[in-house]
């Protein structure tokens, strides 16, 4: 179940993609399938250790094109084991919401991304969010559960603040926000009240099968009640203009003023050629 729209967000062979607190590895799946060189990073040791498993199944069933690779390793996210400008593309997916630096998170990806590089982000949306949170305060008040809610335009307003241009974004999983809610009025953790399981069970029906009905009643109830909200954003290029007229190293501005600077041979030689031209000058009007 992906919740980035590929389509939206065109994936290249050979992209080196970040897939930051990647979770159980969904969308980083998805870019090694296309030919990308994937990271699949994550602070939870269990799960970067499935995922790993997942990429070497995948390589031996060839599920990758040829020049694909995949990494799953464990790595903080506001503290990216990476150089600057390292990928193409990078996928932040329902994460943000569980970390109380999303400032800084957001700074970290755009300081990885390379100019002209390309995010998304994707978080729960503000509607059926609320509703949750109102149903049940399981469902957020955990460790590491869920701490803010975010509206769509406050998101924007915090990707255009970390340098970032955003150019597209939609709404996905209608046919989900009904099942979590009815988690939510039943007991987060309770399995076995009957419409949860009989939700769950149409939920990976639709997940398996795909079938025209629900895809059509998934498209419609995307724009009024669907889970998550996404975002997707590239990094700029540094104007020409701005690159140009950016200020000298400090070194290099040292140089260039010492080697300014006269000597005292050179004033010297300064001051004798001068007085010989005024010399020739005066002798010339003199004849």
């Amino acid at each position: 179940m992906l919740t980035v729209d590929f389509s939206r967000f065109p994936l290249a062979p050979g992209d080196r993609v970040l897939d930051l607190g990647c979770g159980a590895g969904r969308h980083a799946f998805e870019c090694y399938r296309r030919g990308a060189q994937v990271v699949a990073l994550d602070q939870n040791g269990d799960e970067i250790r499935e995922v790993a498993k997942w990429f070497a199944a995948m390589e031996e069933a060839g599920e990758a094109p040829a020049g694909a690779s995949a990494t799953a390793m464990e790595g903080d996210a506001l503290a990216l084991p990476f150089p600057d400008e390292s990928f193409d593309v990078v996928i932040i997916s329902e994460v943000m919401e569980h970390i109380p630096d999303d400032k800084g998170v957001l700074a970290e990806m755009v300081r990885v991304l390379k100019p002209g590089g390309r995010i998304a982000v994707t978080v729960p949306r503000y509607g059926p969010e609320k509703i949750c949170w109102a149903l049940s305060d399981a469902y957020h008040e955990v460790e590491g559960g869920h701490i803010r809610i975010y509206r769509g335009d406050e998101l924007l307003g915090k990707m255009r603040e970390a340098g970032l241009e955003p150019y597209g974004t939609h709404h996905a999983h209608g046919l989900h926000s009904p099942y979590w809610w009815l988690k939510c009025a039943f007991g987060v953790d309770n399995e076995n009240a009957l419409p949860v399981k009989a939700y769950h069970k149409l939920l990976v029906w639709d997940i398996m099968k795909k079938p025209l009905a629900t895809r059509l009643a998934e498209q419609a109830l995307n724009p009024v009640i669907g889970k998550s909200f996404v975002a997707y954003a590239t990094k700029p290029h540094l104007p020409e203009a701005a690159a140009e007229s950016a200020p000298e190293p400090a070194a290099k501005a040292k140089r260039t003023t010492r080697s300014a600077k006269p000597t005292k041979a050179t004033a010297k030689a300064t001051t004798r050629a001068s007085a010989k031209t005024t010399a020739k000058t005066a002798s010339g009007a003199a004849k």
